[in-house]
């Protein structure tokens, strides 16, 4: 069988997935479906946005710390429209995924193996014989970072977005380098407010949010507070295995990429330059673009994607 005859086998397998409905009021694009995805922790919710003809490939997109799969909402028609097939799943603890009791059930090995375990879904009822390229956005990115590092093997490339190489604290971001890492206290207390101040705004008249702010807000207030909490503190303290992702990268030939906006004002943007350069990696700065560049400029974005996946593939 040829590659050929895989794309043209796949182009509607995923439509054996079971269909969920939306969450909140965001609008989903016409043809970009909402569906369920039974991985061992059990479901996550994911959007897939198939190609109208054979696919070229396959991409799953894993979202960041207070995200969830609405954050790629703008760049699935765009990357679908270049001929990918692309899934973007909820991470567990984020509405409306499985939602666990403690933060045990967030640690970051286990977030890994659920992105193994959607590639594996992925792979076998979407995208059978289609090369498979992953792509974590920010928190998304320790989170990638960890699957591959356990197993690379599913992935055709892999791509850190808007991500760092460790944590905040590790050199002082956050606070004084000479005072060291903030406490637990220090990290969970203010977001603990923040979720508090948006249950508080969720409870006023509905015309006092933007429709996009009142989304964000109620998908802060809906996610698991434990899952909020390991990931402030991983943010802060995960080290750096940026030595350790080139070794597996280069030893499976495995194509990376460092994507950041050109005013991506989380991780500093030296740090990112950095670890594209320990990683041998593809470099590329999405002009006029912050943090999320898939919604400040979604074509531009879907385009630096799109080449990388051609050139790796």
């Amino acid at each position: 069988m040829t590659l050929d005859d895989v794309r043209d086998d796949s182009a509607a397998l995923h439509t054996s997935l079971p269909a969920t409905a939306p969450y909140g009021e965001l609008p989903v694009p016409a043809g970009v479906d909402v569906v369920g995805l039974d991985v061992p922790v059990g479901r996550l919710t994911g959007f897939v946005a198939a190609p109208d003809g054979p696919p070229r490939g396959a991409a799953l997109l894993v979202p960041g710390f207070t995200g969830s799969k609405e954050d790629f909402l703008p760049i699935l028609r765009p990357l679908a429209d270049a001929g990918w097939l692309v899934v973007a799943y909820s991470r567990r603890g984020q509405p409306d995924s499985v939602l666990l009791g403690g933060r045990e059930d967030y640690a970051l090995e286990k977030e890994g193996r659920d992105v193994l375990g959607v590639a594996a879904l992925v792979r076998r009822l979407v995208a059978p014989g289609l090369p498979l390229h992953l792509l974590g956005h920010s928190y998304g990115g320790i989170v990638t970072r960890a699957a591959m590092l356990a197993d690379p093997t599913p992935f055709a490339s892999y791509t850190m977005f808007c991500s760092g190489p460790h944590g905040w604290a590790v050199r002082g971001v956050g606070g004084d380098a000479g005072r060291g890492a903030p406490s637990e206290e220090q990290v969970v207390g203010p977001l603990r407010e923040g979720v508090a101040q948006a249950r508080a705004a969720l409870e006023a008249p509905a015309h006092a949010l933007a429709p996009r702010q009142r989304f964000e807000t109620r998908r802060l207030v809906d996610a698991s507070l434990s899952g909020l909490e390991v990931g402030a503190l991983t943010l802060q303290s995960v080290p750096d295995t940026t030595d350790d992702l080139a070794a597996v990268a280069r030893a499976r030939g495995i194509p990376v990429h460092v994507v950041h906006g050109d005013r991506d004002d989380a991780w500093p943007i030296a740090w990112q330059r950095d670890m594209a350069e320990r990683l041998g990696a593809r470099y590329t700065v999405v002009p006029d673009a912050g943090h999320s560049p898939q919604n400040d400029q979604p074509e531009a974005t879907a385009r630096v994607w799109s080449r990388f996946w051609a050139d790796a593939q």
